[in-house]
């Protein structure tokens, strides 16, 4: 799709894209009040909640950047595929890291209400980290083997 097809998605995709904890006060341009948010580490309910929650996330983090992939806006529902790509000190050792995940969206009067993530919290976290990393490989190799 264009760009003009999935404003509120472009919207979104730069918002995450300048987001920092030092900057989190800019949650109410795009979230409600009562938003809903679940991701594979956490669900909660409220901007304060995500503000709380993004400056833990985005406390250490070195570097974070977004890429669309497919997007889709229909009334007040939306879906973006992107590619995250980051750096956070904890996972490994602060390397640059990419994440493929998705994110669907619901509004109500231009401010999100609804956002949920999804993406292989193994590919992002577990992985980098040397014995449950190698361990997940293991289980991996042989699951996709069918032994």
């Amino acid at each position: 799709m264009t760009t003009d097809a999935a404003p509120r998605i472009e919207q979104f995709l730069k918002f995450y894209n300048q987001l920092s904890s030092a900057n989190l006060e800019q949650l109410d341009k795009i979230y409600h009040a009562d938003v809903e948010f679940t991701d594979p580490v956490h669900s909660l309910v409220g901007r304060e909640a995500l503000a709380d929650y993004f400056n833990h996330a985005y406390a250490r983090l070195l570097y974070c950047e977004f890429s669309a992939g497919q997007k889709m806006e229909q009334g007040e529902h939306g879906f973006l595929s992107w590619r995250m790509q980051m750096r956070h000190p904890a996972i490994k050792n602060g390397e640059l890291v990419s994440l493929d995940g998705c994110s669907v969206l619901r509004w109500q009067n231009e401010l999100i209400t609804y956002h949920r993530d999804y993406y292989d919290l193994t590919e992002m976290v577990y992985q980098h980290l040397p014995i449950i990393g190698w361990l997940t490989a293991k289980v991996k190799q042989r699951m996709s083997s069918g032994k």
